[in-house]
């Protein structure tokens, strides 16, 4: 009987190690993920829980347009990007599509979830609360990857124990930063948002190569950068809804809304055309430049949406409210130099010079029109429609350049 039980006792053992292997394995070492895959239902459904927050930031914004609730809006939302570029860089490097992945960010998702319940009230009587729910979720990060960099070759143990460093004393500082008063709380958060993306790019820049061509920009993070910034996108379209339902409907309204739809249409296609879905250079300044400027180019988007919600309230008013103003034709004005840094990082900038830098100086005029829009404050459907054709210059400026090189970019 004992003869006859051994081969099954023997198989025991290898039939859990499998179901591990299968259900939990290891992070991923630096250096080993695929350049070329899908992204996962379970990236997505991330992404629209960190979405959800930033929907907060932006309604907070919508009630509260002034330089203070500007001011708060920015702190909170570089710290909820910066959530979200750690749980996505600590997936790509790090992640495989098994149950650990899965706790991974379902961790994660549970302590964003009071996070965004705190985010309305972050800069006033929440803050304190919502510092140690920053802080808390900072720990998780700085957690996951420590026990990734367990794994971590020699060449790159560096690099890796600064970044867990680095998030582990962003972690502790919003922690501390609940016991400040208010006004102190919110500018120690944009300090310390600030101070963290320094040292992320000083990492990234001083890396030994080997670890720099680990961290290249993969295609399945190209598509969730430009899948956030769709979803962010989607925050313009619920500014306009938002004014509408504040307001009796009527022609005038109701066409300062379509033509606010529009002008988020227009940011959508100044990204897409000119930056969206297309590799960066694989050079350590390309990457961080790629990455870090789809941060004021995001929160800009976002922005807009909030000042939507005013500028369909008061569509009869004689002129645009001047943070209203300020707000929605700055965020556009970002719109467009964002999208300019980042094309600067593609390759195509320097094979297809003839389109991108004529584009690049059309961009900075347009953006300058958008801030003398902004200063001009004329009625909200007027400035609404100057902001639309403002877009459509360096779009139209695209179409020429592709009709006069047709052959030319067929072939590219």
């Amino acid at each position: 009987m004992k003869d006859e039980d051994a081969p099954a006792a023997a198989g025991k053992p290898t039939f859990w190690r499998r179901l591990r292997h299968q259900l939990w394995q290891p992070p991923r070492p630096h250096g080993e993920q695929p350049r070329e895959r899908a992204v996962g239902p379970l990236e997505l459904f991330y992404d629209l829980v960190v979405v959800a927050l930033v929907a907060q930031a932006a309604h907070h914004l919508a009630e509260h347009l002034t330089w203070r609730g500007i001011g708060e809006y920015s702190a909170v939302f570089v710290l909820v990007w910066i959530a979200w570029l750690n749980g996505s860089l600590h997936h790509e490097l790090h992640g495989h599509e098994d149950v650990r992945a899965r706790v991974t960010f379902l961790l994660q998702i549970l302590v964003m979830v009071p996070l965004g319940a705190f985010i309305p009230g972050a800069g006033g009587a929440e803050g304190a609360a919502f510092a140690v729910a920053a802080g808390v979720l900072f720990a998780v990060l700085a957690l996951l990857w420590l026990l990734a960099s367990l794994r971590d070759r020699p060449e790159y143990r560096r690099s890796s124990r600064l970044y867990v460093i680095g998030t582990a004393v962003c972690a502790a500082v919003l922690i501390v930063s609940a016991v400040l008063p208010a006004a102190a709380r919110v500018w120690t958060w944009g300090v310390l948002a600030a101070a963290y993306l320094a040292c992320f790019a000083a990492v990234v820049l001083k890396a030994a190569p080997v670890a720099l061509a680990a961290l290249s920009v993969t295609h399945a993070l190209i598509e969730r950068f430009g899948l956030l910034i769709i979803i962010v996108l989607g925050e313009t379209v619920t500014g306009v809804v938002s004014g509408l339902a504040a307001e009796p409907v009527d022609a005038l309204t109701l066409t300062v809304g379509l033509i606010a739809v529009v002008v988020g249409f227009g940011a959508w296609w100044t990204y897409f055309d000119f930056a969206g879905h297309r590799e960066p250079r694989r050079t350590p300044a390309a990457t961080v430049q790629w990455m870090l400027t789809h941060l004021p180019l995001t929160a800009a988007v976002a922005a807009m949406g909030a000042a939507m919600v005013s500028l369909v309230e008061h569509a009869h008013d004689p002129s645009t409210a001047p943070a209203t103003a300020w707000v929605l034709c700055g965020g556009a004005a970002v719109v467009l130099i964002s999208t300019v840094l980042v094309s600067a990082t593609l390759q195509a900038w320097r094979t297809r010079q003839g389109l991108y830098r004529p584009l690049s100086r059309t961009c900075a005029a347009a953006a300058l029109a958008c801030l003398a829009l902004g200063a001009a404050r004329p009625a909200p459907p007027v400035l609404a429609l100057i902001l639309v054709l403002i877009f459509g210059i360096p779009w139209g400026l695209a179409v020429a350049y592709r009709l006069r090189h047709e052959e030319t970019v067929a072939q590219e």
